[in-house]
């Protein structure tokens, strides 16, 4: 829980400077800009036997476009570089298992974008995730070759679609941004797969800096 509030402190922190921003409305104009931060993401509806996951940390990047239809509403469509994945131990091969896998997507959410007063915009909408690189490493000298063979050979799904919502708030050239998102469908590839199947979840937390 601790490190779920110290990602959206700066959403609280953002309070105290809005005040010292240019006050027009700027709702209705077209924005374009780069955003950075981080994501907090592990896993759910997982199959495997023996299957425990913790939540790792991992980078956000990319670049947002925000497309207005009046002051309320408009779309953002984001390309974002994203690392997901988790902390492991399982069972397979009638052996325990413990691993960390760090997934590298490029993400592309749009998003609906509802923006009821001029320092907020709520989003919410679908996202196509491409994964790009996956890469898993093995704590210890328990693990067997058949073992990291099996993980290596596995059919993983490489185009999963997501949902995600969060809100922005736009502080003249700076927007801090807070996003919550999950899989829809599953890493596996084919259905056979024996390492564990699952569905990614992450918050995401980031600062972007509006070019125009």
């Amino acid at each position: 829980m601790k490190k779920v509030t110290l990602m959206f402190a700066m959403l609280l922190a953002a309070t105290s400077y809005i005040n010292a921003q240019d006050s027009s409305d700027k709702r209705d104009n077209i924005m374009f800009g780069l955003k950075a931060g981080t994501n907090y993401s592990n896993v759910y509806d997982s199959q495997g036997e023996a299957f425990n996951a913790n939540a790792k940390y991992g980078v956000a990047a990319g670049v947002y476009l925000g497309i207005p239809f009046g002051k309320l509403i408009g779309i953002q469509p984001e390309v974002l570089f994203s690392q997901k994945g988790f902390q492991a131990t399982g069972k397979i091969l009638g052996s325990t298992y413990d691993f960390t896998r760090t997934t590298s997507y490029i993400d592309v959410p749009i998003f609906l974008a509802i923006k009821p007063i001029k320092f907020i915009t709520i989003l919410a909408g679908p996202q196509f995730s491409y994964l790009i690189k996956q890469k898993d490493v093995f704590a210890d000298g328990t693990t067997t070759v058949a073992q990291e063979t099996e993980f290596s050979n596995d059919n993983l799904r490489k185009n999963i679609m997501c949902f995600v919502g969060g809100v922005d708030i736009n502080l003249n050239h700076l927007v801090i941004g807070a996003r919550a998102g999950w899989d829809v469908q599953n890493n596996s590839g084919s259905g056979s797969s024996t390492t564990p199947r699952y569905k990614n979840a992450w918050l995401q937390a980031t600062i972007g800096f509006n070019l125009y």
